[in-house]
Formats: C-alpha cells, structure tokens, sequence
C-alpha cells in the first residue's frame, strides 16, 4: 500500500510518499481501507511536533477518515467486513490503508458519500459539540464565527443557522466572506479592513454577542472578548493564528460571561455516547439538507506536503480531503 510518511518532524516539504505493507489489526482493532481523509489544522502541526499529540518517528499523518472494513483483530465485536464506517484517529489516515482501534470507529452516516463523510467528523463534530454540548446555543442567540471561512469556521457558520442563530462570520477576504454568506452567514466582517469591536457593535445594537466560536486566536480574540453580551459564551477550540490570547480576566467578571474550552478529541476518548449521539444528530441534519458540506478541493496522496503547507497559512476554504485510492 502507499502511504504519506513522516520520518523527521519538520515542514510539509519533508514529507514523502512511500510504499508499505499492510498493517495487521491486533486485539481490539480493525483494519480499513482507506477511501477519503480529510485534512484539517493539527495535521500541519503534527508534523512539525507543534501539537498536543506527539507520534513516535516515523509515522503517517491524517487524523479522520472514511472507509471500508477489511480485517477484524481478535475480540472486535458490533463490526463486520465490508461494512463502511467513518473514524478518528491521532495520525494514519493519509494512507491506502489504516489500523485503529474499534472505539474509534462509527458507522458511515446514512446517505453521505465517503469524501464528505471522511473530512465530516473533526471540523462537524468539533462544531456540534461546540455550540450544543459547551455553548447550549439557543435559536434567537447571536452567534460569531471567527476564521468563519475555514474548516470547523465553515462548519460552525452552517450549524449555527441549522440551530436557529443569527451567524456573525468574520473572514479575511471577499471569497472567503462569499462562502461564508453561501453556508448561512446573515453577517459578514473583514478582519483586513473593520474594526472587529466596533462592527460588532454597530450590528448587534450594543447587545454584544451571545456566543464567540474561535479556532484561530491571536489578536482577534481579545476584541471578540470584549463584545460579549451578559452571560455570553465564549469558545475555545484552537489557535490556527498562531497565537495564543491572553485575555484581561476581568472581562468575563464584567460581562458575566464564560470561557469555555473544546476538545473534541478527547470527548471522543471519554464520552463515547455523547459523540455517537451527537452523530446521529448531524447526520439528520445533513440528510434533511439543513447542513451542506463544502469540500473545495480533492486530492491523491502525493499532493498531500503542497496542501498541508497551504493549511498551515489557512488559504483553505472549507475542506480539502484526500482521495488515498486515487492517483
């Protein structure tokens, strides 16, 4: 099989394309055929030992993907060949191939096709858990998007006018505003050209925002802070800018407002139900049409090092996902 492999840490342009044998499942996990993988920010950390999760050397990065079961490893029980699933993994997606333990694996959601459903889980889950499990985010609230036009950005825009939110998206340029409008956005700001504080002023009528969805932190995050509404929300979900906001506690003390961290990932590792859950939920949504994924972009295994570069100076819109038996 073919995978994409790690074998130093360093940028996207080390990474090499090599063939391998096939991994075999032991006690407990399941081998797939790998048919999509989506590729998403912490990929193009990983990679650079810049993440939370750290792989030994070498390895293959990907960390969600959709496909097919080929082998079970003793004990694996609820799960058959040939059966299609959807997973989420800490790295090995970007192959042919995948060994992964079972419980992190779920069935592949009724009518999806496997290039949504393999760049669906991080940045839709992400979102889901965000504005329903940590923000309870109510219909009437205003909800803000930052970095709106990325990955989980894009996701959030599109869950928060399923849920009845009126959606803020701020984003840095006119394509990225554009899709942003197209997935449900009733606002838009440009972070290049407004000042975040005052346009959210100005359009909430200095009621301040309800809920605060930030993936990207930096300078953007202290401003969206500070426009808070009484009791407002303000999530946590990454640092795609770069940095991280040291924000002036008082400001929630003032406001009466919460910041709330998500980590998706290990709510996969610790609350199963809620995950399976929350799945059952968005696939709903997705079948109903209320949710449409945007993947922009498709690729084979050898363009995965350009594509992670271009992640990593977030010129993505949407999602791009990796078509492994392609090419």
């Amino acid at each position: 099989m073919k995978a994409v492999r790690c074998n130093r840490f360093g940028p996207p342009s080390a990474l090499v394309v090599e063939s391998l044998a096939p991994p075999e499942p032991a006690a407990g996990e399941v081998g797939i055929r790998v048919m999509a993988a989506g590729i998403n920010f912490p990929d193009a950390l990983i990679i650079e030992d810049r993440y939370q999760i750290k792989p030994p050397l070498p390895f293959t990065p990907g960390g969600e993907f959709a496909g097919v079961v080929t082998r079970l490893g003793p004990g694996v029980q609820g799960l058959s060949v040939g059966q299609a699933v959807i997973g989420f993994t800490g790295w090995g997606a970007f192959a042919q191939e995948i060994v992964v333990g079972a419980d992190r694996l779920f069935p592949l959601p009724t009518g999806m096709p496997f290039d949504v459903a393999g760049s669906f889980l991080m940045t839709y889950g992400t979102a889901y858990h965000a504005l329903q499990d940590r923000a309870a985010l109510a219909s009437g609230e205003t909800l803000l998007v930052l970095g709106a036009a990325g990955g989980i950005g894009l996701a959030a825009v599109a869950l928060g006018r399923a849920l009845g939110a009126r959606v803020i998206a701020a984003a840095s340029t006119d394509e990225k505003r554009q899709a942003c409008r197209e997935h449900g956005a009733h606002e838009l700001i440009a972070y290049e050209r407004e000042d975040l504080r005052e346009r959210l002023k100005a359009i909430t009528g200095g009621g301040g925002v309800d809920v605060v969805c930030d993936p990207v932190g930096g300078d953007h995050s202290e401003p969206a802070l500070r426009a808070m509404a009484w009791r407002g929300r303000f999530l946590v979900l990454g640092f795609a800018g770069g940095a991280i906001a040291r924000p002036p506690l008082n400001l929630p003390l003032l406001k009466g407002c919460s910041i709330v961290g998500v980590f998706w990932g290990e709510l996969v590792r610790r609350e199963r139900a809620r995950v399976e859950a929350d799945l059952r939920e968005l696939g709903h949504l997705y079948t109903t049409g209320r949710i449409r994924p945007h993947i922009s972009r498709r690729l084979a295994l050898a363009e995965v090092p350009g594509a992670l570069a271009d992640i990593a100076q977030r010129r993505a819109i949407g999602k791009w996902v990796v078509l492994p038996q392609e090419g």
